[in-house]
């Protein structure tokens, strides 16, 4: 994903929008031409940090599928027991996405897949530590300290994914995200993987190329 100079930093910043541009002039202390290179940049690493970001979802929403498939079968998005576990309230209403889901989509395959990131996060909460994660989260997560307890564990995973969440959606609706610390959050994803597989996670420390943008930042 090579950098690129900008031809025409006002062209540019025109096809940008006055208010998009701005965020990046005034960090650049109104220097218009290094503002377009900053957007430039925030594009590129907001690009290459979905692929870490990809496998991390992936690995720790179908690492909580199969605890769920273990404890309530697998048909568990049907489950009425499971159901009846799920929150009903909030601006974040559980057990309406699982309702409004499995309604739309008639195999377990296809539910994990069209659940919202955030349903998969409020299961790592300390309501289901009796029934999912004291029994069964050193199953699904291998590669944690077998000296962690289950609660501290989960809890780690929780933040994480709230970390994660929040800058994946930073990411997909295209804003600044260069005040980040990415390394730390890099750092995080991995680890996030690594929980789960360690397989996995050299794989992706292989392919990102997070770290070396953050060190061509303009």
């Amino acid at each position: 994903m090579p950098a690129a100079s900008p031809p025409d930093d006002v062209e540019i910043r025109a096809t940008l929008s006055a208010p998009r541009s701005s965020t990046y002039v005034a960090a650049t202390g109104g220097d218009t031409v290094k503002a377009v290179e900053l957007y430039g940049w925030n594009a590129r690493v907001s690009a290459a940090f979905m692929l870490p970001a990809h496998f991390a979802e992936i690995s720790t929403r179908n690492a909580a599928a199969d605890v769920l498939e273990r404890v309530y079968g697998p048909r568990w998005p049907w489950n009425t027991t499971f159901e009846a576990s799920l929150p009903n309230t909030g601006r974040y209403n559980p057990r309406r996405d699982l309702l409004n889901t499995r309604h739309w989509n008639g195999t377990t395959g296809k539910v994990i897949a069209e659940l919202k990131f955030v349903f998969w996060q409020k299961l790592f909460t300390g309501r289901n530590d009796v029934r999912l994660w004291e029994p069964h989260i050193a199953w699904a997560f291998p590669y944690a300290a077998a000296s962690m307890p289950a609660a501290s564990l989960r809890s780690r995973i929780y933040q994480d994914l709230d970390i994660l969440r929040n800058l994946r959606n930073r990411l997909a609706h295209h804003e600044p995200v260069f005040t980040r610390n990415l390394l730390d959050d890099l750092t995080r994803t991995l680890d996030l993987i690594e929980l789960r597989n360690r397989s996995t996670s050299d794989w992706v420390r292989a392919m990102e190329d997070v770290t070396a943008i953050v060190f061509e930042r303009p």
